[in-house]
């Protein structure tokens, strides 16, 4: 009896840890976005880059086809959004978070940048996260 209790104790205990895991992921990957959003918002691309894993294996996949690395990804950003008027203000909508695992998970959503001067732009995207030495990072990026 005492090994039944036991059993159950602990598989209730990993049933809660699975259920939790989920929600804790999807709020990390959450803030991880807002505080790009607020980089963006600011006009800081290079704090904007701070959610993109800081790796050569970083893939960006965009209207111009494949970038591979952070460092090509930032230049990418900072020629075509050379200042704040350019960026505009960015809002994400119609995010879904989706753990795959322990380690990954992917998003799906849309992207709007309110630029008065030079024109809205909006798009979709689908980000492939990892927690990578403890953070969260994008490893892939396709936007359209």
């Amino acid at each position: 009896m005492k090994n039944v209790l036991v059993a159950t104790s602990c598989s209730l205990l990993l049933s809660a840890c699975a259920t939790v895991r989920p929600a804790a992921t999807r709020a990390t990957i959450q803030q991880v976005l807002a505080t790009q959003t607020a980089a963006w918002n600011r006009g800081d691309v290079a704090g904007f880059m701070q959610g993109y894993w800081q790796s050569d294996s970083l893939v960006f996949i965009g209207k111009r086809g494949l970038t591979y690395g952070w460092q090509p990804t930032l230049d990418n950003y900072r020629r075509s959004y050379p200042d704040a008027a350019a960026m505009g203000q960015l809002t994400f909508s119609n995010l879904r978070i989706t753990p795959d695992g322990p380690e990954t998970a992917h998003v799906v959503g849309r992207w709007h940048l309110a630029r008065p001067a030079a024109g809205d732009l909006e798009g979709h995207f689908l980000l492939v996260f990892r927690r990578l030495q403890g953070q969260w990072v994008i490893v892939a990026d396709h936007s359209s």
